[in-house]
């Protein structure tokens, strides 16, 4: 796809993660706050990052001059971390864990929307033929998106044992709200009638992979004796049992 690995700080100032109220609002809850630096009291207090959008908008809108320079597509993988208080599950809904996040530019629209289903393709795949997963695509709600997306995108699996289905990959199209809250526009193909370049708001998505797929694997292959590996995914592929062999058995036998 094109797509280029980076790495960006974990923590993010909160003035910089207050720019986008929806979407700030959409983490209030799970933001964990760094507020000492060894023994001193920080200025300012630092989210550490429950996802990294405030975070990469900057280096976008510096890097971002031209439309030549679009598409943009990075991917970071890396640990976040979101508060719950209710209660935490190890693989599920944990405080800390590690995905893949990709965010991406565009000069349009409709090449941004192509690219949120082609990276759903790609999840549905890593489900269904690495961790024999079978799983639905669909839109999600405008109560469930992600906080500051014009829309959502996921792929929901079924847990027989308990008959609910689980969100296990999002995509999400992001269209020009934080392009415009953090001024990342370029030169545009055509001249204004002045013959100044015009100058046009990115269209960016979001998407992720985390280790929630492992938590799924398991709550759909395993049972009350223990996880049941996918033959593509299990680390040991055979294990050997001896049977009937006792103390009065030869060597030869």
């Amino acid at each position: 796809m094109g797509v280029k690995n980076c790495q960006h700080p974990n923590f993010i100032a909160e003035k910089q993660l207050a720019k986008e109220q929806e979407h700030l609002e959409g983490f209030a809850a799970e933001v964990t706050w760094a507020t000492h630096g060894g023994r001193d009291e920080l200025p300012e207090r630092l989210a550490i990052r429950p996802t990294s959008e405030t975070a990469m908008c900057p280096h976008f809108a510096k890097k971002l001059r031209s439309y030549r320079d679009l598409p943009l597509k990075l991917n970071q993988w890396c640990n976040v971390v979101r508060w719950e208080f209710t209660h935490a599950i190890p693989f599920l809904r944990s405080r800390e864990f590690h995905w893949q996040e990709g965010h991406t530019a565009y000069l349009t629209k409709a090449e941004a929307e192509e690219e949120i289903y082609q990276v759903l393709d790609h999840y549905a795949a890593v489900y269904e033929e690495l961790l024999a997963v079978p799983v639905v695509k669909g839109r999600k709600t405008d109560n469930e998106k992600f906080a500051g997306a014009e829309y959502s995108m996921s792929i929901e699996a079924f847990i027989p044992a308990v008959g609910r289905g689980i969100q296990t990959a999002t995509s999400h199209h992001l269209g020009q709200r934080f392009s415009e809250m953090y001024n990342i526009e370029v030169d545009g193909p055509q001249s204004t009638a002045t013959g100044a370049k015009e100058k046009l708001h990115v269209w960016q998505n979001s998407w992720g992979l985390s280790t929630r797929s492992i938590r799924v694997m398991i709550m759909v292959h395993g049972d009350d004796h223990g996880p049941v590996i996918p033959p593509r995914a299990a680390e040991i592929q055979v294990i050997i049992i001896p049977v009937g062999i006792t103390a009065k058995t030869s060597k030869e036998d």
